[in-house]
């Protein structure tokens, strides 16, 4: 789905929703710049959830490949924004992913692409990190998965304590990353320099 063309159903009363809310706000709509803002924004809410209408799974099963490689594979620093589920407002950050295959691995892109569909749901850090790792893990029966996402929440910064620097770092692990030595491993790969390409 090109989600700069393609909308999904519910889209003009979406927008009747958001211009009331905008009058519930004191807003007066028919003012010229905001005339258009309700449907502006009902297509925007539609492309920040279209995870809704995606299959994680099979994004991982199309680009399924035979192979015998058992080490770590890692994608790292992997773009994602996502809106928290209690109060709409956007969360953003990294996600870094581990796998061990376990005679199959799937396309690199394909970890990205996982990310993007969770996270293009009303989320919660902690269940978007399950949701990455239990997908990876069911689909693709690796030896073992592990997931680290680090992220900024608006909803901190612009409401509430009103913390500008704050991050929040969670992870979740299956099968050889229960072993330390593994999730060393793992973390150390993360936090290296190297070189960059």
């Amino acid at each position: 789905m090109n989600p700069e063309i393609e909308f999904r159903e519910g889209l003009d009363e979406l927008a009747a929703h958001y211009k009331g809310i905008l009058q519930l706000l004191g807003e007066d709509t028919e003012r010229d710049g905001v005339l258009k803002t309700p449907m502006r924004v009902a297509k925007a809410m539609q492309i920040l959830t279209r995870g809704y209408t995606q299959d994680a799974n099979k994004v991982l099963t199309d680009a399924l490949f035979e192979e015998k490689y058992n080490q770590m594979v890692i994608v790292k620093d992997i773009d994602f924004f996502s809106l928290c589920e209690h109060h709409m407002l956007p969360f953003y950050g990294k996600v870094h992913v581990a796998y061990i295959p376990n005679g199959y691995i799937t396309g690199l892109s394909k970890i990205a692409r996982v990310v993007d569909i969770f996270s293009h749901r009303l989320q919660v850090q902690e269940r978007l990190n399950l949701q990455i790792k239990d997908c990876i893990q069911n689909t693709l029966h690796p030896l073992g998965v592990m997931v680290v996402i680090e992220a900024k929440h608006m909803c901190m910064q612009m409401r509430g304590v009103e913390k500008q620097g704050a991050v929040t770092t969670t992870s979740d692990f299956s099968g050889a990353f229960n072993q330390a030595k593994t999730r060393e491993e793992f973390m150390n790969l993360l936090h290296s320099e190297g070189k960059h390409i």
